[in-house]
């Protein structure tokens, strides 16, 4: 029977109307018969739905389906749907589309949902279809908490339907089972209606085992917005006890009241809580950010430990005339990091120090003294000569001097020996000493390209982005330093650019950790072009950056160039980037992707590099210059004319975490830079040219020996 509502009326269910009384809310009661009880290896052989509202039928759904295999004798005998009576069937492929948008905008209710569930969610895949996301009401679960075990020593839908008088006696076929189902619900349903079960939203917390104390505190989700923003629940003493944050603050905070909430620590959290305070935040950004402060600032007991900031580790090389690497938690100058494990920072500490020389002796050395650790066979500190006369300060001075190259991303000289020395070990057919030491460099590589990657962004003065809200309005944020200075929106409707000046007047002044330093251009007749500002004229000037218009939209978006420079044969070395106006990719995917140039002509050839695996290489070494941001507002300097170097930390004083989660956001599909102090520059020789080899190198670690299964499963 064709369903008898409107096709206008099917659509989702929206959170806030969980709300909806009972009587009007609208049920789809479905039951399917398979082949078997795997949803990955048996298939539907009959799908069986009755769509029900206030206690009326509004319309079935019932059809036989073609599994594509033959059913199997037991089956057959429970069901008596045979091959030869499905043959002429459709397959699930023409019929899933059709219960999809029968189903649609309902409550999905079934007898042991799991078990059908599953199968429609496996067959979606398989047809390539989006599974709706609608709530899912198991009669099974249901009956448990309604029923007590004297009552209902079974709950097999074929009992409930005897116990509870269903006009519809279930066969084992679909629509039958279906039907009978529906009788179940609405029985089920007026036994709870007086103990406060009124509306969906009470009916799903009825479900699960919730005390009574738990369900009282649901008044705390009472006074909340539906607005993005941090919530924190508080203690007896006034103490915080949890922290989280919300795309919607009434509803998440709602869920710790409910039976959805299933952990034991946040249901001993919640029985201590006395309030739950709020913070609204103008999008999801300032939300992360926002957390990560409150959590700083008070260390509830109930977060996890692991999500505080400022608890990464850093590699850096120690201040004495003998330099090493030390694992510490507050960087320097020339640290590496950060890194959530001591014991991941310790193990690319080690990688390092062997295949750059540095010293892992513990003696402390002064300027006056030599190293002169005797050679091991295995171990040993790598600065040890082969019978070589000892070093002095003076001798190891280039060794230390490497690895800040390498960090900095001045010289990839120790990543090029690395994989070279793979290739070596592959060629000589060593390959778990080749696999050992390719799983090595790969956390190398990745390693600095974090840091690179973040130290870039700090050392952008300011950054003003806009990100589509979805809605036709715009999410705004002010970055300086890598810090969020401010956020806010444009509703639709709203002039955008009214509101970014707002934001920029009353934005976080940002101090940094670090002090510039001008030095002169290695290339005056080339200026360093900002990567996010504009694209270049054919004069090689920077045109006006994008802007966005008073309508929104934005203006001359042109391309986000990377900063061009001068190769060894003098032309014009153009960095990859991407359209600004794309909405398929990030307006900062490229800039903040690795930066390779078009000429290489001197050093290891790579085959691929940033996120593209496009094939890059890089500048002569002697023409390179050290991608640095380029003029800093309050010291006079001419951009132009001078780059600027930053000295202190790689982070400036910034927080890992702030930092990152602000790279994460900008690196969203749809962003926009709306206007921008300085190029995004990473180095040119920096590890982002390697990370598609690291990706390589990471699946294949993770891949499995052919063969393995077979051998677990036979032991």
């Amino acid at each position: 029977m064709p369903d008898s509502e409107p096709l206008a009326a099917a659509r989702q269910l929206a959170f806030d109307e969980l709300d909806t009384p009972l009587y009007d809310t609208t049920f789809v009661v479905v039951d399917l018969e398979t082949t078997g009880t795997s949803p990955d290896g048996d298939a539907i052989t009959e799908i069986g739905a009755v769509k029900v509202r206030g206690g009326e039928v509004l319309g079935e759904f019932a059809t036989l389906v073609d599994p594509g295999r033959d059913i199997p004798p037991e089956v057959v005998r429970i069901t008596g749907i045979t091959t030869a009576l499905v043959c002429a069937a459709p397959r699930i492929e023409a019929v899933l589309p059709a219960f999809l948008e029968f189903a649609a905008g309902a409550v999905l209710v079934a007898h042991n949902a799991r078990f059908d569930t599953a199968f429609l969610r496996a067959a979606a895949a398989r047809s390539e279809l989006p599974w709706p996301n609608s709530p899912v009401l198991c009669t099974v679960k249901l009956a448990r908490r309604v029923l007590g075990r004297d009552e209902a020593p079974s709950v097999r839908l074929s009992a409930l339907a005897h116990l509870l008088g269903a006009s519809t006696q279930p066969t084992h076929r679909a629509l039958d089972d279906a039907r009978a189902t529906v009788d179940v619900l609405h029985a089920l349903i007026a036994r709870i209606g007086n103990q406060g079960v009124h509306s969906l939203t009470e009916l799903l917390d009825y479900l699960p085992d919730v005390t009574s104390g738990q369900r009282a505190k649901r008044v705390f989700a009472t006074g909340l917005p539906a607005e993005p923003g941090v919530y924190l629940f508080r203690g007896p003493s006034d103490e915080v006890l949890y922290i989280g944050t919300a795309v919607n603050l009434r509803r998440r905070v709602r869920t710790y009241f409910t039976g959805s909430e299933t952990r034991g620590r946040m249901k001993e959290m919640v029985a201590l809580a006395t309030r739950v305070d709020h913070v609204v935040c103008a999008h999801g950004l300032e939300a992360g950010v926002r957390e990560l402060r409150l959590l700083a600032a008070h260390a509830p007991p109930y977060n996890r430990r692991s999500k505080f900031p400022k608890r990464a580790w850093w590699i850096t090389l120690t201040d004495e005339p003998f330099p090493r690497f030390a694992v510490v938690r507050t960087p320097t100058q020339d640290a590496l990091g950060p890194f959530h494990s001591r014991n991941d920072a310790a193990d690319v500490a080690a990688t390092l120090a062997e295949h750059t020389g540095l010293r892992t002796c513990t003696t402390r050395l002064t300027r006056t003294a030599t190293h002169d650790c005797p050679p091991a066979v295995v171990g040993g500190c790598p600065a040890a000569g082969a019978g070589e006369k000892p070093l002095t300060a003076e001798d190891y001075a280039p060794t230390p001097a490497a690895v800040r190259d390498l960090i900095t991303g001045r010289d990839d000289a120790v990543l090029t020996a690395i994989l070279d020395r793979i290739d070596t070990h592959s060629r000589a057919e060593h390959f778990e000493t080749a696999a050992r030491l390719r799983d090595r460099a790969a956390a190398v590589i990745r390693a600095l390209r974090r840091t690179q990657r973040l130290a870039a962004l700090t050392r952008i003065a300011e950054l003003i982005a806009a990100h589509p809200d979805g809605a036709g309005g715009w999410e705004f944020a002010v970055i300086r330093h890598g810090r969020l200075a401010a956020a806010g929106v444009a509703r639709r409707g709203t002039p955008p650019m009214p509101v970014v000046e707002h934001l920029v007047a009353a934005a976080e002044t940002v101090v940094p950790d670090g002090r510039p330093v001008p030095t002169p251009a290695a290339l005056p007749e080339l200026p360093a072009v900002p990567a996010a500002s504009g694209p270049l004229d054919s004069s090689g000037r920077l045109e006006s950056p994008g802007r966005l218009d008073s309508s929104g939209r934005l203006e001359s978006p042109g391309r986000l160039e990377s900063p061009g420079r001068l190769g060894s044969s003098g032309r014009l070395a153009s960095f990859a980037g991407c359209d600004a106006g794309s909405a398929a990719s990030p307006a900062l995917s490229a800039p903040l992707a690795s930066t390779a140039e078009a000429e290489r002509p001197t050093g290891r050839p790579v085959a691929s590099g940033g996120r593209g695996g496009e094939p890059t290489g890089g500048p002569d070494r002697a023409d390179r210059v050290e991608a640095t941001t380029a003029g800093v507002s309050d010291t006079g300097v001419d951009p132009t004319a001078e780059e600027i170097e930053w000295v202190g930390p790689p982070l400036l004083g910034a927080s890992p975490e702030e930092v990152a989660l602000v790279a994460r956001w900008l690196e969203r599909p749809g962003v926009r830079i709306v206007r921008t102090s300085h190029g995004y520059h990473e180095p040119c020789y920096g590890a982002g040219r390697l990370l598609a080899w690291a990706e390589t190198a990471e699946a294949a670690a993770r891949a499995r020996p052919e063969g393995t299964d077979y051998i677990e499963r036979t032991g």
